[in-house]
């Protein structure tokens, strides 16, 4: 069960890494493809800027690269290992994979990202904001 005030709840669900009332993204949906990465520009409820500073998120792409790899090793433990498919048919579900996952596999990355940098406060969570 995930928390609130923890990393993990605000990596899997996107929301403000600060206060974690509100989702980070205009589009809660990752798969409305023209805002996959359309992020709000500071939280509404903590006012906390989502774009610490200018290309932020860049680095999400070093991310990026380690999520998209634990997805394709999952594919193919599940197909080549569980479900002993052909070598050929675990390769197709990789990319299958990585492809239907895409979205995903973005914004995780960048939640990973800013939560590396950016710690939940208590006191911004209970605070009303006026």
């Amino acid at each position: 069960m995930m928390l609130k005030g923890t990393k993990i709840y605000s990596i899997f669900t996107g929301a403000c890494p600060k206060c974690q009332q509100e989702s980070m993204y205009e589009t809660k949906n990752p798969y409305v493809l023209g805002d996959v990465l359309k992020i709000n520009e500071h939280c509404s409820h903590c006012k906390f800027k989502y774009r610490i500073e200018p290309s932020f998120f860049y680095g999400s792409m070093y991310v990026s690269y380690g999520v998209g790899i634990a997805f394709a090793v999952a594919a193919f433990v599940i197909s080549y290992l569980m479900l002993n498919s052909s070598l050929m048919t675990a390769f197709i579900a990789i990319v299958v994979t990585l492809i239907a996952c895409g979205p995903i596999i973005m914004r995780l990355s960048r939640n990973i990202w800013i939560n590396m940098f950016v710690s939940y406060d208590k006191s911004l969570a209970k605070k009303q904001v006026s």
